[in-house]
């Protein structure tokens, strides 16, 4: 089993900065993929940044203001996202897939963490 547990959410105002975490646990053998995604109240989820590698990808609304980063050495992949503002108000959830085992996949997602930015 792999345990994903995301942290740093909190309320901020326009303008801010907040960083989140998201930490993989468990028995890993690989982590290939990890992607942030979030989802406001009566709103689709929106995949927002993830990491392969160390190939990034970040969708159009976040582009220039978030940045997805990754520390191996701790299962972590961070968040840094700046210049909030309100529409980026958000349950932010993380995903990681990859192994536990060789050839034994795995896709886990965490619980979320709520990002309030206050106007």
């Amino acid at each position: 089993q792999v345990q994903v547990v995301e942290s740093g959410g909190g309320l901020v105002q326009a303008g801010g900065s907040l960083r989140l975490s998201c930490t993989a646990s468990g028995t890993i053998f690989s982590i290939n993929y990890i992607g942030w995604s979030r989802q406001a109240p009566g709103k689709q989820r929106e995949l927002v940044a993830t990491i392969t590698g160390r190939s990034t990808n970040y969708a159009d609304s976040v582009k220039g203001r978030f940045t997805i980063s990754r520390d191996n050495t701790k299962n972590t992949v961070y968040l840094q996202m700046n210049s909030l503002t309100p529409e980026d108000t958000a349950v932010y959830y993380c995903n990681a897939a990859g192994e536990y085992q060789l050839g034994r996949p795995y896709n886990s997602w965490g619980q979320g963490t709520q990002v309030t930015v206050s106007s």
